[in-house]
């Protein structure tokens, strides 16, 4: 949720009675109860965004704001709200650099060791890969639609995502994935199962994919490929 979404929901959200007027809301009417949740979501959704509010002095303005006592003009609501994001975007851009800064550090050091390991092959891209099960079908083309299994995690081991944990099979175009991903498929047999390692360049770079996957990550897949379904639709 966006500083904006969380300060638009803030303002109309009819918790304020509830905390300020009690430190234990009766959850048991349902007024309170919706009141209660709607301010836990919104404080959940500050705290993930790691925005640094005093929540006394939140509940207060929305208290104000609700019977018309606000102590701010709305000029000064605007302007006092356009520094905070300023401040927020500000500290975003800032852990974000030092977070990509050391995952491409930890990346590089993780594919020089794993490199060396025994049966494991580096292209010339950076892509390496390990075969675990051999197949003996045909390797798909750019232009081929492909069925397979996988499971992707960092390299700390951390999974984002899995079609084998769902046990769901996806179908999608060759060249409709990333980099590296593009160029292993093509690489691949129908019946093979591999093991991928992608360096940030041929996944998703700086950039990263929220919100488990921060920029500059190199990512581990377990890939197998279950068929070749013909012409990209």
């Amino acid at each position: 949720m966006s500083l904006q979404r969380v300060t638009s929901v803030a303002a109309a959200a009819m918790i304020a009675g509830a905390v300020c007027a009690q430190d234990k809301p009766d959850l048991k009417d349902p007024k309170v109860r919706s009141s209660y949740a709607l301010g836990t979501d919104i404080g959940t959704n500050l705290k993930r965004q790691e925005i640094d509010l005093d929540p006394k002095a939140l509940a207060a303005g929305i208290n104000d704001a609700m019977t018309g006592k606000a102590a701010l003009t709305p000029e000064e609501v605007r302007a006092t709200l356009d520094e905070l994001r300023k401040q927020v975007m500000s500290s975003m851009e800032s852990k974000a650099k030092l977070a990509g800064a050391k995952n491409l550090k930890d990346g590089e050091e993780f594919l020089a060791t794993n490199g060396k390991k025994d049966g494991v092959k580096t292209t010339a891209s950076g892509l390496q890969y390990k075969v675990i099960k051999s197949g003996t079908g045909a390797s798909p083309k750019p232009s081929d639609e492909v069925k397979v299994h996988y499971h992707g995690t960092l390299i700390d081991g951390t999974v984002f995502d899995s079609s084998v944990e769902r046990n769901e099979p996806i179908s999608f175009p060759v060249t409709g994935v990333i980099p590296g991903w593009v160029e292993a498929l093509q690489l691949m047999k129908v019946g093979d199962k591999w093991q991928i390692y992608i360096p940030s360049k041929l996944a998703y770079g700086e950039r990263g994919s929220a919100p488990k996957i921060g920029p500059n990550s190199a990512l581990i897949f377990d890939v197998e490929l279950l068929g070749i379904e013909g012409g990209a639709k």
